[in-house]
Parts: structure tokens; sequence; C-alpha cells
């Protein structure tokens, strides 16, 4: 039987070395054949398999009969890309934002991108329930919609101002260091869902770490709205 390092025996890495084999296969492998290959007990090869086949991952089938008794279940790994595999979602973030940093003008190509990704069918932020909507009613459902995106968004005033208050970043780790991309993206995404909804506020600047825990939205109602 062949040594398996200690970290092969946990269940997830063991499921990821069945996969592994089936894929480098060019044809389907049966059980049998699969433990050979992991010199491990068949069932624990039928254990995973159940797993990957629920997730779709990998798919069984019977061959054809070629003589007395049943033929065995061979089973192949559906031919995609790993969904389970690991994501670095942040290391993204940073080589756009670098992108747009390098840019001329990189703060009006931000706040452009974050408006124009508030109005595509996939970012459309849900507008207010009910028509018009007023000013405080605006208000009130963009708290909700900035806190559902992670910004734990908080209603504030001063000084007679309407002021949103924003005390977690969902990309802090990259907006400490691209503030003149990232706190753009966030104001444009603010207004083009403001202005997709037809909302009687503007929505003035983004006032980026107005405290060590927190930034402002300021906001303004539109002409003579209340």
């Amino acid at each position: 039987m062949k040594t398996q390092a200690a970290s092969s025996r946990h269940p997830a890495g063991r499921r990821r070395e069945v996969l592994k084999v089936l894929r480098a296969s060019a044809d389907p492998l049966s059980i049998i054949a699969i433990a050979d290959v992991l010199g491990v007990h068949p069932n624990t090869v039928r254990f995973h398999l159940d797993s990957l086949v629920g997730d779709g991952l990998v798919e069984q089938f019977e061959q054809s009969r070629k003589g007395p008794g049943r033929p065995p279940l061979m089973f192949r790994a559906v031919r995609q890309m790993d969904r389970g595999g690991t994501r670095h979602y942040r290391l993204l973030a940073e080589i756009l934002s670098a992108a747009f940093a390098a840019e001329r003008n990189p703060r009006a190509k931000a706040l452009a991108a974050g408006r124009a990704w508030a109005n595509t069918p996939e970012g459309a932020l849900r507008p207010p329930p009910g028509q018009p909507p007023t000013v405080d009613h605006t208000i009130d459902h963009l708290v909700d919609v900035l806190d559902e995106l992670g910004f734990a968004a908080q209603r504030r005033e001063a000084g007679g101002e309407y002021q949103i208050g924003l005390r977690h970043c969902p990309f802090l780790e990259v907006a400490e260091h691209r503030t003149s991309v990232i706190c753009p993206v966030h104001l444009g995404i603010i207004r083009g869902a403001v202005e997709a909804w037809g909302a009687p506020v503007t929505v003035e600047r983004l006032e980026p770490f107005a405290e060590p825990d927190l930034c402002l939205v300021h906001l303004k109602p539109r002409g003579g709205a209340a």
C-alpha cells in the first residue's frame, strides 16, 4: 500500500485525490482501479465518489455487458474547472485597482466604473418599493442596500445635512492602499443606484476615513424635494 501524507488522509484531501486520478485518466475507471492507484480500500473510494457524483464533479455509468455477471460501475470526471478550488479575489482586486491607479485621472474612471456597474442587470440595486420615493424613504432604503453589500451602513444627520456612515469596507485591505480608486468606485455605485431609482436625492461626496472606523456619504435633497 502506498504511503500517504497526513494531509492527504483528511477526507477533503482524499476527495481531491480521487478527483485528480479521474481527471488524469483518458478512460473511465472503476472503483477498484481508483483504489489501486491510491492504495486505499475500495470502500474509501466509493464514499468519496458518492460525494463527487452528488456535487456534479464526477459522472458514473455502466459498461456494456460482455459476459456473465453485472459489469462494474465506471466513473469519469466531468470536464470542467474545479469550482471547489481556491479563490484569490483580493489578488484580482489589487491587480485591477493598480491598473486603474496607473491611468490618467483614475478617480474619474473609477467613479464611472462604479456608476456603470450599478446600472447593469448584474449590479442593479433593487429600487425602493412604492413610487414616487421620498427623501427619507430613499435614504432609509439606500442604508439597507449598502448594509446588504457589507458596508455596515448607518443613517446620520449633522448640521442639518443628511449622511450615511459606513462602518465597514468590504474591500478594506485594497482600499487602504488604493483609496483613489476603491472609494470612487463606491461613490459611483451609490450615485448610479440613486440615479437609476430616479430618487429625489443627490450624492454629493464620499468622505473616506472621516474617522478611523468611519467613511461618510454626504447626501442632499434634489431641488425642493422633501
